[in-house]
């Protein structure tokens, strides 16, 4: 007789993006002549850039000739993409090529990357958080050993170091920053304190950099290897998804250094071992589109598609502020995090600002306990129909 995992049975009832997707699909339906303007779910809603599209026709075309197909790739990525990617990313941080191990997107891996350790392993996520850092967790057996830090207005939204107990010491750290959902971003003070605590624990941090392209004050850390140190205790994850618009095309990678060991073995080494079994590799094409996103033109694509998003994300602040919401994020990050009013909650919220403006966002509860009576919205809008909910704002009679 098949047996079901039953960890699965410790999930939430239904996955959070997912219960947003069915209230406003109940909602749409009641009422089918309304607009709804949709400012959750982090999707991107502008074009892939011109310098990617080439790419990727060039790449067809060249799949349509004996000299130029290509089959099964390498497992890890092809040269040309990761050489590129330590060029941009990394120069003057002894990161090399050998480092980066190319994917289909820093959501696969980061859900993956926890198969290489112990089911005895304890978690730190920061609270409110990221739901797949959580869920794979759970779904792998790891459900009572995940220790929750919680970051809220009472702490400026910086996690504090786990107290100097046993049964709270974490072997493995998600951090994310830029931070989904809260905006926030640490300093090089504050991200210093983990990589040590990281060094003197043993721990391993997972260090979620999917929206460093966002970061626009020059005294914050773009990546955990500005941190000296960090080579030895980091796993960076990063994504062309909100760079570059590859939400549908699938693209990023991990870094991992030569010196990041458990027990002596290469972490490296252990995921290449598990991709190659359980992954053939990122299409050929859809690398080659990647590559672009690094050349000259490439970039500057690629920083006006950022630059807009931003732009919305400060329209968006600035409309919740107008409320006398006090509001977080949307300078260096693409989110909007809302301080609800005393005594609201997160998903009352959500319903009353669908019914009333039509405008769809996340509720806070969903990213965790520390989430509660807070709202979550991005700048990922169409720009004309972001300005529309903004004016929507002004006559939201909601609170």
């Amino acid at each position: 007789m098949a047996l079901l995992n039953p960890h699965y049975g410790e999930l939430p009832g239904n996955y959070l993006f997912a219960e947003v997707a069915d209230r406003v699909a109940a909602f749409a339906a009641k009422h089918p002549q309304s607009k709804l303007i949709r400012l959750g779910i982090g999707d991107v809603t502008s074009p892939l850039p011109p310098s990617v599209i080439n790419a990727l026709r060039k790449a067809v075309d060249e799949q349509g000739t004996e000299a130029g197909f290509r089959g099964y790739g390498p497992y890890n990525g092809y040269d040309f993409l990761r050489e590129a990617i330590v060029r941009d990313c990394f120069h003057g941080l002894g990161i090399s090529p050998e480092e980066i191990y190319v994917s289909d997107g820093a959501k696969g891996d980061l859900g993956n990357f926890q198969e290489l350790f112990s089911l005895d392993c304890k978690v730190a996520v920061t609270d409110p958080v990221y739901p797949v850092y959580v869920d794979s967790n759970i779904m792998a057996g790891r459900g009572r050993g995940i220790i929750y830090l919680p970051c809220t207005a009472e702490n400026d939204f910086v996690p504090e170091l786990p107290p100097d107990n046993p049964q709270e010491k974490p072997d493995l750290i998600y951090l994310c920053y830029p931070n989904n959902p809260t905006g926030t971003v640490l300093d090089r003070r504050e991200l210093k304190k983990w990589v040590d605590y990281a060094l003197t624990q043993g721990a391993i941090i997972l260090y979620d950099a999917a929206y460093e392209a966002y970061i626009s004050s020059p005294d914050l850390p773009r990546s955990i290897y500005e941190i000296e140190g960090a080579t030895e205790v980091a796993a960076e994850f990063r994504s062309y998804s909100k760079l570059a618009g590859f939400t549908g095309l699938r693209c990023g990678y991990v870094v991992l250094p030569r010196a990041l060991r458990v027990a002596k073995e290469s972490l490296g080494e252990l995921w290449l071992r598990r991709q190659s079994t359980k992954y053939n590799g990122c299409p050929y094409i859809v690398q080659r589109a990647a590559e672009a996103v690094h050349s000259p033109a490439g970039k500057a694509e690629t920083r006006a598609l950022v630059e807009k998003y931003l732009g919305n994300a400060r329209l968006v602040r600035a409309a919740f502020e107008g409320l006398g919401l006090t509001v977080y994020g949307g300078r260096d990050a693409p989110y909007i995090w809302v301080k609800l009013p005393q005594g609201m909650d997160s998903w009352s919220f959500f319903d009353r600002l669908l019914q009333e403006a039509q405008i769809v966002g996340t509720p806070g509860a969903g990213f965790g306990p520390s989430g509660e009576g807070y709202f979550r919205l991005t700048g990922f809008g169409d720009p004309a129909l972001t300005a529309e909910a903004a004016a929507r704002l002004k006559n939201f009679k909601g609170l």
